[in-house]
Formats: C-alpha cells, sequence, structure tokens
C-alpha cells in the first residue's frame, strides 16, 4: 500500500469554484512541479502531518508523515461520520505528483461512497490517465505564461482533451499583471476543446506582490469569454472572506 507526504487533513467548506460552499474533507499533499507567483499554500514536505481534531474544530494534532492510504482513509471516514460530506478533496501542491496514493485512498473511501475531487494545475496528463476511472470532479487550473513564467497551454490542451470526459471545470485566476493575449488564447484553448466546459474566473487574492485587476477589467474578460464559452462565471475566493480553512 503506497504512503505519501500529506501536510494536512481536514473538514471545511470548499472555498472557490463550481462547488463552491459545499462541504468537503481536505487531503493537502507536498509538493509541486509549478512555482506561481501569486501562491499562498504551504506545499513543502513537512514532517508532521497536521490532522483536524473534529470536523471543523479547526484545531488540530500532528501525526508523523509519511501517512499510508489505510491511515488517510480511516481519518477521511471520521470526518464523514461526522458530517455529512459532499467529496474529498486531494488538493496541494499538485496532488497527481502523489497518483498512486490517491488511486489507494480512494478505493478504501468507496467502501462509504465517497467522491473524489481533484484539484489540479492541469499539467500532468498521463500520470491523471493513470487514475482516471477513480475521480468523480475535476477542478484543472489554467496557469497564463505571466504566473508561471512560461506557457503552458500545449499540456495544458493535452489534459483537457481528457478531463473534459469527466465533470470538470477550469479555473483562471486573473490578477492586475494578466495580458489580454494571454487571457483570450487561455479561452481560445478551452473553446477548441469544448465550448460547453464550465469555466470561472477567478480574481486574484494579491500575495506575494501580485496585484488584482481592476472590477472593470474582470467583467470586460468576462464579457469576451462569453462570446466563446457557454458557461463562465466570475467567482473569488470564499474562504479568505469568511477566514476558514
Amino acid at each position: 500500500m503506497s504512503n505519501a507526504n500529506v501536510i494536512e487533513i481536514f473538514s471545511s467548506a470548499q472555498g472557490e469554484g463550481k462547488f463552491l460552499g459545499c462541504r468537503q474533507v481536505f487531503v493537502r499533499l507536498a509538493g509541486c512541479n509549478l512555482n506561481c507567483n501569486f501562491c499562498d499554500t504551504e506545499f513543502n514536505r513537512t514532517e508532521f502531518c497536521r490532522v483536524e481534531t473534529s470536523a471543523g474544530a479547526m484545531t488540530f494534532r500532528n501525526e508523523k508523515n509519511p501517512l499510508d492510504a489505510a491511515q488517510v482513509a480511516e481519518r477521511i471516514k471520521n470526518f464523514y461520520d461526522e458530517v455529512p460530506t459532499h467529496s474529498i478533496s486531494f488538493t496541494g501542491g499538485e496532488p497527481l505528483l502523489h497518483w498512486e496514493f490517491i488511486r489507494d485512498v480512494a478505493a478504501l473511501t468507496k467502501n462509504f461512497n465517497a467522491k473524489i475531487f481533484l484539484e489540479t494545475n492541469g499539467t500532468l496528463p498521463d500520470e491523471f490517465e493513470k487514475i482516471f476511472d477513480t475521480i468523480d470532479f475535476v477542478s484543472m487550473d489554467i496557469k497564463l505564461p505571466h504566473v508561471v513564467g512560461k506557457n503552458l497551454f500545449g499540456v495544458h490542451e493535452k489534459f483537457l482533451r481528457v478531463a473534459s470526459k469527466k465533470d470538470l471545470c477550469v479555473k483562471i485566476v486573473v490578477t492586475g499583471e494578466t495580458t489580454d493575449t494571454e487571457f483570450i488564447s487561455a479561452i481560445d484553448l478551452v473553446a477548441a476543446v469544448d465550448k460547453k466546459i464550465f469555466t470561472i474566473l477567478q480574481p486574484v487574492t494579491p500575495a506575494n506582490g501580485v496585484s488584482a485587476a481592476p472590477a472593470g477589467k474582470i467583467l470586460s474578460w468576462q464579457a469576451d469569454a462569453l462570446r466563446r464559452l457557454e458557461n463562465v462565471r466570475v467567482i473569488p475566493q470564499m474562504h479568505k472572506f469568511i477566514d476558514v480553512l
């Protein structure tokens, strides 16, 4: 049975995207293959995993890393027993770096009918295909070139063509540095795969010197996107407003 370096396991409301406000159990896995300029998440490997003491308590105990799949499945079940829960969110970092671990935890949690929600940067399509049948929902980021310092649209397209067969939403974080050209290129990428893909423009929560985009610009981008896609929404990060995990 596989194991992984897990940063934290907790129960909270989803703070972003299509399932905003839905109750989930979050399993945050260490490591990432990108370095986004606005990232405010700690994803480095840790000696201990923080495990919430009860669902929504926001108090934690430490458990020694790495954790094996059976340990994590047991912690998830405890939260499911406490609170009716929409799904398990595997997040990071980039959770697909641990695709074998996700597969093993998912197999164990099917015993209590848990659904699997994957939050991914959309750059590891081969790993995603290996656990395609395990995943119920996908939230995929499209990383604009100014965010990561390179153009990832080619690998994003490959990922999208596989993920579009799932219950998929695409998220594009827009900032004060976002250009019209890269934004439209990202929207055209989504439209080329499927104009029906649920697409979210997420105004950046300013961090690390990255500035917010003006409200008028965000609405202009949404209008441009709606001319190419059928369902485009502007949704900020809710959990930052109500101060939950």
